[in-house]
């Protein structure tokens, strides 16, 4: 999925119009201490538009406490998607049509890689994330680290995420982040991403192009 065919997604489906309406209820979110460096709206720009290189190193603990980076999935197309455990509603929705389009997939998913990894460090140890992962698909990993760990992989793939306080609440709080899926090649480079809200069958068929490149 080149960057060209990324855009036409977009307005063939008509995310755009949502995205619209995303960049400008989160245009005046700042950098954050907690979470990104850059704002929300530059960040969504740099992917939605591809003016940045997306992808890149990370080192991080999977669910099973094995450490991890970008170099252990070479060879397999990659599906990366960057949420949190206690997210109440896209993360799962999204998720949930990561391991309908591997199922779709077939045979072919053995060639398709779905990495999960968490913006939310301090509650999603990998006892929880492996909890989590596994109700999505059995071949989901879910990656964790620490604070700076999860800050570098996030700015790698331009994720914009922040922590919000609940003022009513003091001991909780969410995670406002953006929700691409990415789509990666066997060597780890960009091919394109999936907006939130995706179905399984548009996943699959975007994914399948590129099934038999690189083999």
């Amino acid at each position: 999925m080149t960057s060209r065919a990324a855009r036409a997604f977009w307005y063939r489906t008509g995310i755009a119009a949502m995205a619209a309406l995303w960049l400008g209820c989160w245009s005046a979110a700042p950098a954050s201490a907690q979470g990104s460096s850059r704002s929300a709206a530059e960040l969504m720009d740099a992917v939605m538009w591809n003016r940045e290189p997306i992808g890149g190193a990370f080192q991080l603990i999977d669910q099973s406490g094995h450490a991890r980076s970008e170099r252990d999935y070479r060879g397999r197309l990659l599906l990366v998607y960057f949420g949190f455990t206690y997210c109440p509603d896209i993360c799962p929705t999204d998720l949930q049509a990561i391991g309908l389009a591997m199922d779709r997939l077939g045979a072919d998913a053995a060639h398709v890689q779905p990495l999960f990894i968490t913006l939310d460090p301090e509650r999603d140890t990998r006892e929880q994330l492996a909890q989590y992962v596994p109700m999505f698909h059995p071949k989901l990993i879910g990656l964790t680290g620490s604070t700076a760990a999860i800050h570098a992989a996030a700015e790698a793939y331009r994720v914009y995420y922040k922590r919000v306080d609940f003022d009513d609440r003091p001991a909780d709080y969410t995670v406002d982040h953006s929700a691409f899926v990415y789509l990666m090649d066997r060597d780890g480079k960009y091919l394109g991403f999936f907006p939130p809200g995706t179905s399984a069958e548009k996943m699959v068929d975007m994914i399948r192009p590129y099934l038999g490149i690189g083999k």
